[in-house]
């Protein structure tokens, strides 16, 4: 599969599984949710459980995998090693959290600090890995004003539907989370179309004369330097058609966001236990929504490089 499977699951279980950690650290820390065990518990390994496979994900995409150690030295200049860092560090005030709310039943105090910890810890990686893609400059698509708060808003959006389900399920049915999550698909949605509408009007300006200085003809390579397609062709420069990237937009957008938004929005006006089904089936179908919309992110950009194979 082009993009890489580990790639889109990742961006995808990380996302969620921050968004949801960071809503835990805030409201669980402050008392807004009850420090119930049951319920911190299922929450707390909801969304690590989504961290965990996510980060494990990402490392089958690497071709030395044992050696993914080697990237937390580079912090300095790569937003992939920050990423790792950050990522790491914020296992530790999440720890002390669970601890107190989780085991000890508490809230308030120590436990709402090392909550505050916990969901700025989320949110600073869940920023490093938007950075990641977006300080790219030779992919036109993802170097824009679009794709940083892309990840914090579909972090927001699927942490808080995640975090909508858990409650219901738990039969604690909070109005403003339901709300926050209904707002945030559809601020999620309105930024995915923004941004669909900014990458099907960018004009790129680099072609292979502007690349190589050339001119008075049109410059083309006349040969491949290699008779296999290498990393930056499969990832970067794979190429999807009009209609199968239109119609799959159609099946990204009924399923992260329009199915979700319909779905939370009839949780307002159904009981217990009905409500609860009705907002785990918000949360799966967005979910597998997001999957094809991260696939799409990748598949649709282009590397610069291309033009050197005549593309």
């Amino acid at each position: 599969m082009h993009p890489a499977f580990s790639v889109v699951f990742f961006t995808t279980a990380t996302g969620a599984g921050y968004g949801l950690l960071a809503l835990l650290g805030l409201l669980g820390g402050l008392g807004f949710i009850p420090a119930d065990f049951w319920l911190g518990l299922a929450g707390m390994a909801l969304a690590l459980g989504l961290i965990v496979a996510g980060l494990l994900s990402s490392t089958g995409h690497l071709g030395r995998p044992e050696r993914a150690w080697r990237a937390f030295s580079q912090w300095r200049s790569s937003w992939l090693s920050r990423e790792g860092v950050a990522s790491v560090a914020t296992f530790i005030p999440t720890a002390l959290f669970g601890i107190g709310w989780v085991f000890l039943g508490k809230s308030g105090g120590w436990v709402a600090v090392a909550g505050l910890l916990t969901a700025t810890g989320a949110a600073v990686t869940v920023c490093t890995t938007g950075m990641i893609y977006a300080s790219l400059k030779p992919i036109a698509q993802w170097h824009s004003r679009y794709t940083f708060p892309a990840y914090l808003i579909f972090a927001a959006m699927t942490g808080s539907v995640l975090a909508n389900a858990l409650l219901q399920g738990f039969k604690l049915v909070s109005t403003a989370v339901l709300v926050w999550a209904l707002l945030a698909t559809l601020a999620g949605w309105g930024w995915k179309l923004a941004t669909w509408q900014h990458n099907d009007r960018l004009e790129i300006p680099t072609t292979a004369n502007t690349a190589t200085g050339l001119a008075g003809g049109t410059v083309r390579s006349i040969e491949w330097p290699h008779t296999e397609e290498n990393y930056l062709l499969k990832e970067m420069g794979f190429r999807i058609a009009r209609k199968h990237s239109a119609k799959l937009r159609l099946i990204a957008q009924a399923l992260a966001f329009a199915a979700p938004a319909v779905l939370l929005a009839i949780v307002f006006f159904l009981p217990w236990p009905l409500g609860a089904i009705v907002s785990v089936l918000a949360a799966v179908a967005q979910l597998a929504g997001m999957l094809i919309e991260r696939w799409l992110f990748f598949a649709e950009a282009k590397h610069t490089v291309t033009l050197y194979y005549g593309r």
